[in-house]
């Protein structure tokens, strides 16, 4: 069973339609024992870090996530979540990831943020980048990233080099939206549930 957990973040539909298309029907659950007895658990968002993460704590998700053996794939906001903390309200996060959000910064007057749509990933490894082309293209929507880190698996290039990726352990996170990513991400995708 994938579990896709349930919270006050966008997104959870586009995921979801995209699991359908790798022949999976997930479980939308916010059921603790479910997602703890689930194969693997995504943690999509969409939405802003610290009412987030009041959201989560309130019902004790944020221990629930961190102590989860099985493979757990944070996606966009999920992944910013999965760091320490995040400049976004100041908000203190999961800390699975060794490493804070910060936002981006302009550095002139043509700099657009948030930083929307297709970008190149480079710099590819770990498993869950298996066979995705070196400089694919994925789909991008975000004002706030996480530096390159000893836990970067792939990185993006916009106003500075970011981390794309993230794997430690059971723990993989991407910036980008693989649900909307086309065959790139669906690889990616795949690669998870094959993990």
């Amino acid at each position: 069973m994938i579990a896709v957990i349930k919270y006050n973040a966008g997104n959870i539909h586009s995921v979801v339609h995209a699991l359908r298309r790798e022949g999976v029907e997930p479980v939308v659950t916010d059921d603790k024992e479910l997602i703890s007895r689930a194969d693997k658990v995504i943690f999509p968002g969409v939405g802003e870090a610290s009412t987030t993460m009041d959201y989560l704590k309130a019902r004790e998700m944020d221990t629930l996530i961190k102590s989860l053996k099985q493979p757990v794939l944070g996606i966009c906001l999920g992944m910013q979540l999965m760091c320490k903390e995040s400049e976004e309200g100041d908000a203190k996060c999961l800390g699975i990831f060794d490493v804070n959000v910060k936002k981006f910064q302009r550095t002139s007057f043509e700099d657009k943020i948030p930083h929307m749509g297709w970008n190149q990933i480079t710099d590819l490894r770990s498993p869950l980048m298996e066979k995705v082309n070196d400089k694919g293209y994925v789909y991008f929507v975000h004002s706030y990233y996480v530096p390159l880190c000893a836990e970067t698996i792939a990185k993006t290039d916009y106003l500075i080099p970011f981390s794309a990726a993230l794997n430690k352990d059971n723990f993989y996170a991407t910036q980008f939206h693989p649900e909307k990513s086309g065959t790139v991400g669906s690889k990616i995708l795949q690669n998870f549930l094959a993990l």
